[in-house]
């Protein structure tokens, strides 16, 4: 059976090696900062920028996970940035807020298939152009990743999950199924936590056929070391609960798959009447 595979944010060489062995299948770094304060200042999300010496200092320690790096939108400066992080030991590169076919293909073409590169589709624009910018990209290489924050907001909705309450992204996945382009969606809480369960999110991330998912601050609390990291929770069985609720899902038919889409719509469109903004 399937599974969905695990990515998380973390510039802490402890903490990296400690949920690589956890669990973790990919470790993601973010050097994005270009627009992204006047975007997202007023939402709680991931604003920290790592350097290139905590990139090494993390490549360094990993022995099975990937090491993922978020670079800035395609600029002047993408092609220094590119060598840079290669230089640094990423292993992954991944494209944010970009709009067209020829920003892919000159990302791709920057890249030189040095690195596979992972393209987040988190604007309106890309998520309808899919069609035509999917084609460029190597199945079983390159991926795709919806990033619901940015997409929300690019929408003028209050909660992020409202796309995915509307059905948007069914067929972008029936899509990217369908070329056997990896991709995933999105992030995860605890079971048990988050303002929509997560319990509903994953069965919703396991009915669309997402195959990566990251993991969200719950499961971390901004820990910098992995004492730190298990003084908040036990991460092992954070991770259990998941796999656990996720096998549930997996062997759930389809009647039970729709009914909790209708259960995360009811929830979505009713805390982005609240005006919340998540």
């Amino acid at each position: 059976m399937s599974q969905l595979n695990y990515m998380m944010i973390t510039a802490s060489p402890e903490i990296a090696l400690f949920i690589e062995q956890h669990g973790v299948a990919r470790i993601f770094m973010d050097q994005e900062e270009r627009g992204k304060a006047e975007r997202q200042g007023h939402l709680d999300t991931h604003m920290v920028v790592h350097s290139l010496e905590e990139i090494a200092a993390v490549a360094c320690v990993l022995n099975q996970a990937e090491l993922m790096v978020r670079l800035n939108p395609l600029y002047a400066g993408t092609r220094l940035e590119i060598d840079s992080v290669l230089d640094h030991g990423a292993q992954r590169l991944m494209l944010p807020m970009f709009t067209t076919r020829d920003e892919v293909a000159a990302f791709l073409d920057l890249i030189g298939g040095r690195v596979p590169a992972t393209f987040l589709a988190e604007t309106p624009q890309a998520l309808v152009r899919l069609p035509d910018w999917l084609p460029l990209l190597t199945p079983g290489h390159d991926e795709v990743h919806i990033g619901l924050n940015d997409l929300s907001l690019g929408m003028g909705l209050n909660f992020l999950f409202e796309p995915m309450a509307a059905r948007l992204l069914d067929p972008s996945a029936e899509l990217l199924n369908q070329q056997g382009v990896t991709w995933g969606i999105g992030g995860i809480a605890c079971i048990g936590h988050g303002e929509l369960a997560a319990e509903t999110v994953l069965g919703e991330y396991v009915r669309l056929e997402s195959q990566w998912v990251i993991l969200s601050r719950t499961f971390h609390g901004g820990a910098v070391s992995s004492s730190e990291l298990m003084e908040q929770l036990d991460f092992a069985d954070e991770i259990a609960k998941l796999r656990e609720a996720e096998v549930q899902w997996r062997h759930a038919d389809c009647a039970a798959l729709q009914a909790n889409q209708k259960e995360l719509a009811a929830c979505a469109f009713r805390l982005g009447r609240s005006g919340r903004l998540a």
